[in-house]
């Protein structure tokens, strides 16, 4: 959930994974690794050199939109799963909707397909449990259940006693289907629809057993372990209370080594950008716990998500995840996310995060790189009135054109956003009359960065140099681009403060775009 002073958190996925091998950069294992040659790496990286934020991308060009969630390994693939808010989810904002949750499925943690969402969330009664109008829905974790053989999905919500929704599956990306209510026997007795019981994560021991771990509202954000039921479908009244006490929530548990930990933001802050994050641990899952030790005082820019238990054939990593969030901007769409596996001291303590900028994924399913058009990636808003963007780019061929381009939409614009077709003069920026012009509505395009196609209107483009004009009239609100930069660029990108009377290039930086020709794609 998210409130003044909450954010949400993490689940962990556990699964036999023989295919992949995970290494830190700077971990002493790398050195066996480096044994198998063969074994191509692949680099998941969460900020670029100068330390900004780096955008992830689905393998069809749209920026990966699932939040507040967590990563999963299920029979050798990765899923990660979040709450979507491209379609304008606003926390507070009494009249945005819910968009519901996605997931999306990877073999090497770099490149991700879209899964689509876990159950259909636009029907009347979704939207009325869980819009804007309401605390909210978050925090989607996925666990398996052998006995059952069926995919176990716990949501945190806001219009029941529990706090949770439950559903099921046979696959691990849906279709789920909802469960009757969880009962649990912390605020059992509390009214419905309150700020009864937050943001959780679901853990399944060695046996199988599991356990919810959750955030106590009604003690101010202290966190509790409570067993689950055989098919993991509610509680069972067995319980640890009070493990922190208080101004803590997204609690994430695991266990290495024969000890159970629990890693929590602390203290809690709702959308936060830059949460501290500490840990208990036990012998037993519900107890007696320690007192916290802190191992972050930022989560390395974000806020606690998880910690996803990840069993290798050659060894376990346990991979911690931060939500990136805007600070409480309006559009948390455009969060990002921070993945690197914890380290441990010999004696099984947590050494204090060091917000290492990437990590290596080893894999042997063929794919032997990262996917050019999914890294490397920023997002800029700055669409608007007064503000214009041009690349260049040049065409050998006569045909119909028709521009592919990665956008997305802040603030409510009031006016849509407009491309617009120039030739080109020597420095790449825009000369002469207009050739053709499409605007796309405003209604058209998401919250979150995503691809679209428009087709300016003009006629049959013929071989030479153009550039395409990026503009809107939006007097409120802005339209954003992805864009990278790189010393080897084929275009020319250009920027306009001045309404598009004068460009000034920007060396070394190019939009996320493409065309298409006579259904030939450049």
């Amino acid at each position: 959930m998210k409130t003044k002073n909450s954010y949400p958190i993490y689940l962990k996925g556990i699964a036999p994974f023989l295919m992949l091998a995970l290494v830190l950069i700077t971990q002493p294992a790398l050195s066996q690794s480096k044994k198998k040659a063969a074994t191509p790496l692949n680099t998941v990286t969460n900020f670029d050199k100068d330390g900004k934020q780096v955008t992830r991308f689905s393998t069809v060009g749209d920026a990966i939109d699932a939040h507040d969630g967590e990563i999963a390994l299920f029979n050798g693939v990765y899923y990660l799963y979040g709450t979507s808010y491209d379609c304008g989810f606003e926390w507070g904002n009494k009249s945005a909707p819910f968009c519901g949750f996605k997931s999306y499925s990877s073999t090497d943690m770099v490149n991700w397909t879209d899964r689509g969402f876990l159950f259909d969330a636009q029907t009347p009664v979704w939207q009325t449990r869980c819009n804007g109008n309401t605390y909210g829905c978050f925090r989607p974790h996925v666990i398996y259940n052998q006995k059952t053989a069926l995919y176990v999905l716990w949501i945190n919500v806001y219009d029941n006693i529990s706090g949770y929704r439950v559903f099921t599956a046979k696959s691990p990306v849906g279709p789920f289907t909802e469960v009757a209510e969880p009962k649990l026997v912390v605020n059992a007795d509390a009214p419905a629809a309150g700020l009864n019981n937050g943001d959780h994560d679901t853990f399944v021991d060695d046996d199988g057993t599991a356990y919810l771990a959750y955030t106590d509202w009604r003690t101010k954000g202290s966190i509790i372990v409570e067993k689950l039921s055989d098919d993991y479908l509610t509680g069972t009244g067995e319980v640890a209370k009070g493990i922190t006490k208080g101004e803590t929530e997204a609690p994430g548990m695991f266990k290495r080594n024969g000890i159970y930990y629990i890693v929590y933001s602390d203290p809690n802050c709702g959308y936060c950008s830059g949460t501290g994050a500490s840990y208990r641990t036990a012998s037993s899952p519900l107890g007696p716990w320690s007192d916290g030790k802190k191992i972050s005082d930022n989560s390395c820019g974000g806020q606690p998500s998880f910690v996803s238990t990840i069993k290798l054939g050659s060894g376990t990593v346990f991979l911690f995840g931060s939500d990136l969030w805007n600070n409480a901007a309006k559009n948390e769409a455009l969060a990002n996310y921070y993945w690197a596996p914890l380290k441990f001291n010999a004696d099984g303590s947590i050494i204090p995060m060091t917000c290492d900028q990437a990590f290596k994924v080893s894999t042997l399913n063929n794919r032997t790189g990262n996917n050019p058009d999914a890294v490397n990636y920023k997002i800029t808003c700055d669409i608007s009135k007064s503000v214009q963007r041009s690349q260049s780019f040049t065409q050998t061929s006569s045909g119909a054109l028709t521009f592919s381009l990665t956008t997305f939409k802040t603030g409510y614009p009031d006016a849509g956003l407009q491309l617009t077709i120039y030739k080109a003069n020597s420095a790449g920026q825009p000369t002469g009359e207009p050739l053709g012009t499409q605007t796309v509505p405003a209604s058209k395009i998401g919250w979150s960065a995503k691809k679209i196609d428009v087709s300016p209107h003009m006629p049959s483009i013929k071989p030479g140099k153009y550039c395409v004009v990026i503009s809107s009239t939006a007097t409120t609100g802005c339209y954003g681009l992805a864009y990278r930069d790189s010393k080897k660029q084929n275009f020319i990108e250009s920027y306009s403060n001045d309404g598009g009377k004068t460009f000034i290039s920007e060396p070394h930086r190019s939009l996320k775009f493409g065309w298409t020709i006579s259904n030939n794609f450049k």
